[in-house]
């Protein structure tokens, strides 16, 4: 029996919109996109006409009874009010990270979902890519044995990218809200909740040249107030530790590490800000007769090019089949407490303990022959 699609709405018309609504539009048939709106009517008109879909507003949007779920595309900041109004009007919601600005009103939020009996979702989604469910599969496996410890480090380079994307200098813009995420989500996916964090947190350039020669601040210094370093110690509720580095006053370049270290190999991932790339495997030969040289694992998951949208597809799935969604709330509030723990333990120069817990979301099954993913199952 056929599944009938879920009607969406889209909030937020920004950049991140554009590979949204192209995936929504014309790859995911459990999605049916209803509408755009935006703060800007013009702005979702423009949107709207790129992909043949009608702008509306958010009243609109809202009181449309063939709507079931609302994407939400916009700020942080925006967050908790779009997401509690789409939940009061009965619809389902899955918003771009992070949920809102601290891991209490994301609960609220939460709670307040599953007492109407509605599913509350939140990016990152790339954690459902071929390159982390790859690795997923690999330690579920046991293929490296048992975990010992992990590591991730990661740069980007604000003096540049806060002058074309001024969201990152609202609040809740800074590197451990808008980049680490994306680290300790995957994190989080693969090997369980965090216990405790010990953290340095810096912002050490609280101004930034205006570079954007299309800006009317162009030349001029302007306000980069959030966090651009993070050096953190996590510990995991299984007892496994690792470290955990991010530092946005570094090279423009995205240069990430991220490996996962157990007693009889290492994983060395990709970046989680994607969802594909190669998954390596370097083996411990210390009890062979030669060294075992690194290998890629090539399981054939679906989803290694740019596949925003795929949580939404998963979550409108896991709707129709009345199961859990995989990019659920109780993970994604989880990592917001995380991240909050960190920039509380920047402040106080102390462990910050993580009260939260979730259970880890099922792995993706291999697709079949001929399938392009297995999000439906």
């Amino acid at each position: 029996m056929a599944i009938k699609p879920m009607r969406v709405g889209v909030v937020g018309s920004g950049i991140i919109s554009s590979i949204y609504l192209e995936n929504m539009t014309r790859r995911f048939q459990i999605l049916e996109v209803g509408g755009v709106c935006s703060a800007h009517f013009e702005n979702a008109k423009r949107r709207a006409d790129e992909f043949g879909i009608p702008a509306m507003t958010f009243e609109e949007m809202l009181a449309d009874p063939d709507i079931g779920m609302i994407v939400n595309l916009t700020p942080a900041p925006a967050h908790e009010d779009i997401i509690r109004r789409a939940l009061e009007a009965g619809k389902h919601v899955y918003t771009e990270k992070v949920m809102t600005t601290s891991h209490e009103s994301a609960r609220a939020l939460a709670d307040l979902a599953a007492q109407k009996g509605l599913w509350l979702g939140s990016a990152p989604d790339t954690f459902l890519g071929a390159a982390l469910q790859t690795a997923r599969r690999a330690i579920d496996d046991g293929v490296i044995g048992e975990v010992t410890s992990f590591a991730f480090a990661a740069n980007r380079d604000n003096s540049f990218l806060t002058s074309f994307f001024r969201f990152l200098n609202m609040p809740f813009g800074g590197v451990a809200y808008d980049y680490a995420v994306y680290y300790l989500t995957a994190l989080c996916a693969l090997l369980g909740p965090v216990a405790k964090v010990a953290a340095a947190v810096r912002a050490p350039f609280p101004s930034h040249a205006d570079i954007d020669p299309k800006s009317q601040t162009f030349g001029r210094m302007i306000d980069t107030p959030n966090e651009s370093e993070v050096s953190a110690v996590l510990t995991l509720a299984s007892g496994v530790s690792g470290t955990a580095h991010v530092n946005a006053d570094s090279v423009i370049d995205d240069m990430h590490f991220f490996a996962i270290y157990g007693t009889k190999g290492i994983l060395y991932l990709p970046d989680p800000n994607g969802f594909g790339g190669e998954v390596r495997l370097q083996p411990n030969w210390a009890y062979d007769e030669a060294p075992a040289p690194a290998r890629v694992l090539d399981w054939p998951f679906g989803y290694s090019d740019n596949s925003r949208g795929v949580g939404p597809a998963e979550m409108a799935w896991s709707v129709r089949e009345g199961r859990p969604a995989r990019a659920n709330a109780d993970m994604a509030c989880h990592v917001l407490e995380v991240i909050d723990a960190i920039i509380e333990s920047g402040r106080t120069d102390a462990f910050v303990r993580v009260n939260s817990t979730f259970e880890r979301p099922r792995p993706l099954p291999i697709p079949a022959e001929g399938e392009e993913s297995s999000i439906g199952r």
